[in-house]
């Protein structure tokens, strides 16, 4: 069986989607630069990533909800 964790679905969304990390540090207070972020805390990616969850889904739950 093959890992397919990292294969992207939308390869087109990509460039949105950092677009989207981006926004998303900034509003938690994350300072993230172009390129490589190895050096921030796992607590900071964590957050990151949650939120960026968390808007997707209610973003989701909204588009639902006006069907």
């Amino acid at each position: 069986m093959s890992n397919t964790s990292n294969r992207k679905l939308v390869p087109e969304a990509m460039e949105s989607l950092e677009k989207f990390k981006y926004e998303v540090a900034n509003e938690v207070g994350v300072n993230l630069k172009n390129g490589y972020n190895g050096n921030i805390s796992a607590r900071d990616a964590g957050r990151i990533g949650g939120n960026m969850v968390k808007k997707l889904i209610q973003q989701a739950e909204n588009s639902m909800i006006g069907r």
